[in-house]
């Protein structure tokens, strides 16, 4: 057994969600949303460098000596699956054990809107899972994918950086990929899934421009694309897209938001009422004509004002989505307001009024 293997078997026995590995520290575990040491002294260069070097492959060990930062998957002694994170810092090494559960978690048991399932029942079209890091968008890919294997007969062929959640054919065929092991680059991933008769194609990461103009040229052909982006709601997502392609490609790529994007799902993750866990609070954007009018005009700040009356349609927008959790008693209300946008529509939730914007009384 890994030497590194007893600090992972402590997290998955305390039900963490990461284990924190770092020179001049002591190990950390990712509780709830917090991180809290262990009782345990601070690590030291050589030996953390020892217990990493030691679960890695000879080619991993080269690639990271090259000065890059190093992502792979890990399965313990214990049985437990990790997406590692591997760098240098100023003390020396550190490493983030990111932990998978190894059951793939259904749509329902994540308490994701309903509109999720019915954009599985697409054809062809793209679907983006955006959030900050850590907020839960692999997961909630491999809960559409799941859904996908069980119910419909289908090639779906997932690029992932590294592989995490682990997907047996069902009623489909699940083709994984990984990043630098079966793919060189995203883009040259979905280049090759072109030629492998996909009905769906999982991105992991929309991060550049070739990648993204790969994954429209898909959902345009016919083929249903799932991929991930780091941004923080509907209108930065829209945004960011439109940024990374070449100016003279802009036309073209409002056109393709505009006719091509179902929807964007936005989430964070949310202390639950009882401080116990996490929950996923979605925000979402169902394509509709009035939105695709914003998109082709450059006004896309008017989106919120779309989501928050398309209701009806799937769409709202996160602050509605944290009201609810808080109605219904699901939320945290202290940690739910640290994600709000309009902060005082809380005010009647929370227990710590001092979260709320001060008001400048004297110039008021």
């Amino acid at each position: 057994m890994a030497r590194i293997d007893a600090f992972l078997k402590l997290g998955m026995q305390q039900g963490c969600s990461d284990v924190h590995l770092a020179v001049g520290v002591p190990p950390m575990l990712r509780m709830n949303g917090d991180l809290l040491p262990i009782k345990f002294r601070d690590l030291r260069d050589v030996e953390l460098e020892t217990y990493l070097t030691e679960i890695l492959t000879r080619k991993q060990l080269d690639y990271f000596g090259t000065g890059r930062d190093l992502d792979f998957s890990y399965v313990s002694a214990e049985g437990g699956r990790f997406r590692v994170n591997m760098f240098r810092k100023e003390t020396g090494l550190g490493a983030t054990f990111r932990a998978i559960p190894t059951e793939i978690p259904s749509l329902e048991s994540l308490n994701l809107p309903p509109i999720c399932r019915k954009l599985c029942d697409y054809h062809q079209g793209m679907v983006l899972v955006t959030g900050s890091t850590g907020t839960g968008k692999s997961t909630t890919l491999a809960a559409m994918i799941d859904l996908l294997n069980s119910t419909r007969k289908l090639n779906i062929i997932s690029l992932e950086d590294p592989i995490e959640f682990v997907h047996k054919s069902k009623q489909s065929q699940v083709i994984q990929r990984e990043l630098g092991t079966h793919i060189p680059t995203f883009a040259e991933g979905v280049r090759a899934a072109m030629r492998e008769d996909p009905d769906v194609i999982l991105v992991g990461e929309l991060r550049d421009a070739e990648t993204i103009s790969m994954a429209m040229t898909a959902a345009e052909t016919g083929h249903l694309v799932l991929g991930t982006l780091h941004t923080t709601s509907a209108t930065k997502t829209i945004d960011r897209v439109i940024d990374a392609l070449p100016v003279e490609q802009r036309d073209q790529t409002k056109s393709f938001l505009s006719s091509s994007l179902l929807a964007v799902l936005t989430q964070v993750l949310v202390k639950n009422a009882e401080g116990r866990g996490r929950k996923a609070v979605v925000e979402v954007m169902v394509m509709t004509r009035a939105i695709a009018k914003l998109i082709q005009t450059d006004q896309t700040f008017q989106i919120p004002s779309q989501l928050q009356t398309g209701r009806d349609l799937g769409s709202q927008l996160l602050d509605q989505a944290l009201l609810a959790g808080l109605a219904s008693r699901e939320l945290d209300p202290d940690d739910a307001v640290s994600y709000a946008s309009e902060k005082r529509l809380f005010q009647k939730y929370l227990a710590d009024t001092s979260l709320l914007p001060k008001l400048d009384v004297a110039n008021s």
